[in-house]
């Protein structure tokens, strides 16, 4: 492994937001190629829900042997991988390969185990899982703020706000979403969700 190359493990890569990620990083290795980006990214883990199918031929494209599948049953795994199955699938994956980002994108609660797993061992965490945060926001909070784990919002607004707040240069010293003394509050308008196909009449 090259001394730039930064590891990432994606959980829930058959996803709008996996699959958006994997682009991502595809384009992001082109401009590494051309002297346009620092780093070379390199996707060691994938894991899904039930999608076998697409899950096996992301691994085929991109050389993953790393697997996690939440579904018991199914396809067997492409030759030459390592396939976890079951509904601690992802979180044995997080804990077993090595990786510099976990990218946190499973539906619902489900991807919660293998999110704290990943900062209890210090790992970053891009999280495009809402849920995590509602159901186990204190426990995420804390466990980044003893393990030093960074907690880097993928979905927009959220995202939006977050780079609004690191822009001031106290904000790395901070613990994850703590707010200094000129921040009161802060208000998410319902820019999306089950409002978005409304009108405004």
């Amino acid at each position: 492994m090259q001394p730039s190359t930064r590891r990432i493990t994606i959980l829930g890569s058959t996803g709008s937001i996996g699959n958006q990620t994997i682009d991502v990083v595809t384009h992001l290795n082109r401009l590494h190629e051309r002297g346009e980006f620092a780093h070379r990214l390199e996707i060691v883990a994938l894991a899904a829900g039930r999608n076998a199918d697409t899950l096996f031929k992301q691994a085929q494209a991109l050389g993953v042997r790393e697997l996690a599948l939440a579904d018991t049953e199914g396809a067997p795994a492409p030759p030459g991988s390592n396939l976890r199955r079951g509904p601690d699938a992802a979180e044995r994956l997080v804990r077993e390969v090595d990786s510099d980002l976990v990218l946190g994108a499973m539906v619902g609660c489900c991807g919660l185990p293998a999110t704290l797993a990943a900062i209890e061992l210090g790992r970053d965490v891009a999280l495009a899982n809402k849920e995590t945060l509602v159901t186990a926001g204190t426990l995420v909070v804390e466990a980044c703020a003893r393990t030093g784990s960074r907690l880097r919002p993928v979905d927009s607004e959220h995202s939006g706000v977050w780079q609004c707040l690191a822009a001031r240069t106290d904000a790395q010293a901070r613990p994850p979403f703590e707010l200094d003394h000129e921040v009161e509050r802060i208000v998410l308008t319902a820019s999306g969700g089950a409002l978005r196909e409304f009108s405004k009449r």
